[in-house]
C-alpha cells in the first residue's frame, strides 16, 4: 500500500479499527495454501476429490462454530460429581453444553475417530487412508485441541483391540467404538501413568488378579487422561509376573458392566491443568474392576507394554498433527494482526524486524507439515506391508514428536507477541493457544524420551536410519528441477546429519540426542520442502517451499558465526510473505542465492 492510501485509510479508521483482528471467521481450509498444494502431492485424485469438499466443509467449522465452542469450554471447564442426584455412590463428569456440541461435530458429523476404522464414512467405500484422516485431524485441531485427545485414542484403541482382543471382546467394544451415533457411542481413554512416573512404566503397581474366572484390577492411576471414556486401555501387572516392562498386561476397561452398572474404579479428583482444559483429566481408585485381557497374559512374562507401543506410536503421529494445526493457526493469527495493524506510520508487517520474526514463525510451521504428512504416507505403506516404510516410519515418528511440539511452544509465544499486550487477554485466542502448546510437548514421552527413543532405539538397535538416508537420497535424485549446487549440498548434508546422528548413538552419547535429533528433523525437512515445492513448481503451482528449505539450510543446518551479521535475503522474504504464489523458476534463483 503506498503512502498516500494508508494516510487516507488512517484518517478514515474508527478508534475500534485499531485494534487488530483474528482468524475467527474464516475458512482454515480455504487460507491454507501449503496444504492445498501438498495435497495434490501426498492423495492420490480420486481420493483428494472426494475428500477435499468435507475438508473445506470442516475447515469452515473449525474457523467459525467450532471455534467459538472451544472458547467457551475452555472457560468452562468439566466439573467432577462423586454421586448421583439420588445419592448413588456413582461418579460423573458434567461437561458443558459447548462441549457436548463439539463432541458431536468431531465424533458425530466427521468420525474422525472411525474413519479408518470402518467402510462408508462420507461414502468412502473403504476405511479411509490414515493420511486423509490426519488431515481431518489437522483442521479439527485449528479450532479445538483438547477434544483430539478422546477423538485419537478412540480410534488407536479400537485398532489395539482389533489386533489384540478375543472375538468376544471385540463383539463387545468395537461396534460402539465405530459408532457416528453420540447415544451408542463407546469414547475411549488410555490410563497409564502411576505416581512413579509416565514414562518410565516399569515400576507400575496397578494389580491385576484372577478372580471367578475374570480379571480384575486394584490399585490407582495418577493422570488419566478423558477420564469420562466408556472404554479405557491401561497396563496392570499380573500378580506373580515378572518385575519391570516385561510383567505387565495390556486390558480393556469398560466404565459400565453388561447390567449396565458402573465398573468398580472410583474417580476421585480432576486435574486442574494448565491446558486442553476442556477435556476431562483424573486421578482414578481402582477396587476390584473388571477389566478383560489383550493378548496372552499370565502370571509370569507378558508384552503388554510392547502391544501399547503400537497406540503410543500412532499418538505421537497424531500429536505431530495437532502440532502442525496450532502452528498453523498460531502464524495465521500472526500474519492477520501483522497485515492490519498500524504503528508509527505503517503496517507493521513492512517492518524490517517483524518480518523476521514472521519468519521464524513461517519456517518451523512448515517443516512440521511436510514432516506430519510424510510421516503419515509411511504409516500407511508400512500397514499394507512395506517394511522399508516400517522403518522410516519408526525413525520419523518420534523425530516429528520431539521437535514438533517443542517448535508449536517457540510459534505460540511468538504469535502472541506479534498481537502484543492483547494476546494475554482471554478474550482472544493466542492465551489459549499458548496453553494448549504446553501440553503436546509432556504427553506421549517428553522431549529427552522421544530424543533418545531416535538414537537408542531406532539408530542403535533397529538401524533404521539407513532407510532414512536411503529414501532422502532417492527423493533428490528423482527431482530433476532442482538448482544443482543446492541440490549437492543437500545430498551431503544428509550424509552428514546421518554420520553425526550414528555416532552419538552407537557411542551411547546420551547428552547429544536432542542435537541428533534436531540435525536429523531438520536435514529431513530440508529435503521434504525442496522436493515438494519443485514438483509443485513444475506442475505449474506454488514452488515456494524451495525457498522454505533454503531458509532451513542457512539457519538450521549451516555453520555460521554467532556475531556476524547475517543476509536476510529480502528477496526470499518478500516471496514468502507476498499473497501471489511463486514460480519455478523465482523460487530456483532464490533457493540457490
Amino acid at each position: 500500500m503506498n503512502t498516500g492510501a494508508l494516510a487516507a485509510q488512517i484518517e478514515a479508521m474508527d478508534l475500534n479499527d485499531w485494534v487488530a483482528p483474528d482468524c475467527q471467521g474464516q475458512n482454515f481450509f480455504e487460507v491454507d495454501h501449503s496444504l492445498q498444494g501438498l495435497l495434490k502431492l501426498y492423495l492420490d485424485d480420486k481420493l483428494r476429490n472426494h475428500m477435499e469438499p468435507h475438508y473445506r466443509r470442516l475447515g469452515e467449522i473449525a474457523g467459525g462454530r467450532l471455534d467459538e465452542l472451544s472458547r467457551t469450554s475452555d472457560r468452562h471447564t468439566p466439573i467432577l460429581h462423586a454421586r448421583s442426584p439420588k445419592g448413588v455412590d456413582e461418579d460423573w463428569v458434567e461437561f458443558h453444553p459447548a462441549y457436548r456440541e463439539m463432541e458431536q461435530i468431531g465424533f458425530g458429523d466427521f468420525g474422525i475417530h472411525c474413519m479408518s476404522r470402518k467402510a462408508g464414512v462420507f461414502g468412502w467405500d473403504a476405511p479411509v487412508p490414515p493420511l486423509a484422516k490426519y488431515i481431518f485431524q489437522y483442521l479439527f485441531v485449528q479450532g479445538e485441541f483438547g477434544l483430539m485427545c478422546p477423538i485419537s485414542v478412540t480410534d488407536t484403541s479400537a485398532l489395539l483391540i482389533e489386533r489384540y482382543a478375543s472375538e468376544e471382546v471385540k463383539a463387545k467394544f468395537l461396534p460402539g467404538m465405530h459408532s457416528q451415533d453420540m447415544s451408542k457411542i463407546l469414547k475411549s481413554a488410555q490410563f497409564m501413568t502411576e505416581k512413579t512416573g509416565g514414562s518410565d512404566v516399569s515400576n507400575i503397581e496397578l494389580e491385576a488378579r484372577m478372580e471367578d474366572g475374570h480379571w480384575r484390577l486394584y490399585g490407582e492411576k495418577w493422570f488419566c487422561s478423558c477420564v469420562d471414556g466408556d472404554v479405557a486401555l491401561l497396563l496392570a501387572r499380573p500378580v506373580g509376573a515378572a518385575k519391570g516392562n516385561k510383567g505387565l498386561g495390556l486390558f480393556a476397561l469398560p466404565r459400565h458392566l453388561d447390567d449396565g452398572s458402573r465398573n468398580k474404579y472410583r474417580v476421585v479428583r480432576l486435574k486442574d491443568k494448565l491446558g486442553t482444559k476442556s477435556m476431562a483429566s483424573g486421578e482414578i481408585i481402582f477396587d476390584g474392576a473388571l477389566a478383560y485381557p489383550l493378548g496372552e497374559i499370565g502370571n509370569d512374562i507378558n508384552n503388554g507394554l510392547k502391544l501399547m507401543m503400537d497406540q503410543v506410536n500412532m499418538s505421537r503421529l497424531s500429536h505431530g498433527v495437532r502440532a502442525a494445526a496450532m502452528m498453523r493457526r498460531c502464524l495465521n493469527e500472526a500474519l492477520v494482526v501483522a497485515r492490519n495493524r498500524i504503528a508509527f506510520g505503517e503496517k507493521i508487517i513492512d517492518k524490517p524486524l517483524l518480518r523476521r520474526q514472521l519468519m521464524k514463525l513461517m519456517v518451523p510451521t512448515e517443516q512440521v507439515l511436510s514432516m506430519a504428512l510424510f510421516v503419515g504416507r509411511q504409516l500407511e505403506l508400512a500397514e499394507a506391508g512395506d517394511e522399508k516404510a516400517a522403518n522410516l516410519a519408526r525413525i520419523l515418528t518420534p523425530l516429528l514428536k520431539f521437535r514438533s511440539c517443542r517448535d508449536n511452544i517457540t510459534v505460540a509465544t511468538g504469535a502472541m507477541e506479534v498481537r502484543g499486550g492483547n494476546g494475554l487477554i482471554e478474550d482472544w485466542v493466542n492465551s489459549k493457544l499458548v496453553r494448549d502448546a504446553m501440553i503436546g510437548v509432556l504427553w506421549e514421552g517428553t522431549s529427552n524420551i522421544n530424543a533418545l527413543d531416535v538414537t537408542t532405539r531406532a539408530i542403535a538397535k533397529v538401524g533404521a536410519q539407513v532407510q532414512m538416508a536411503e529414501a532422502m537420497h532417492d527423493m533428490l535424485a528423482d527431482t530433476t528441477s532442482l538448482p544443482g549446487q543446492f541440490k549437492g549440498e543437500l545430498d551431503s548434508t544428509i550424509d552428514r546429519a546421518v554420520a553425526f546422528a550414528e555416532k552419538v548413538a552407537m557411542t551411547g552419547n546420551e547428552p547429544m540426542a536432542r542435537k541428533a535429533s534436531d540435525a536429523l528433523y531438520h536435514m529431513v525437512t530440508a529435503v521434504l520442502l525442496a522436493t515438494e515445492g519443485a514438483r509443485l513448481g513444475e506442475m505449474g503451482e506454488d514452488a515456494s517451499r524451495l525457498i522454505l528449505a533454503r531458509m532451513v539450510m542457512d539457519h538450521r543446518l549451516r555453520a555460521g558465526d554467532p556475531l556476524a551479521i547475517e543476509d536476510d535475503n529480502d528477496a526470499a522474504v518478500a516471496a514468502l510473505l507476498g499473497e501471489e504464489k511463486v514460480d519455478l523458476a523465482t523460487a530456483q534463483a532464490l533457493a540457490a542465492a
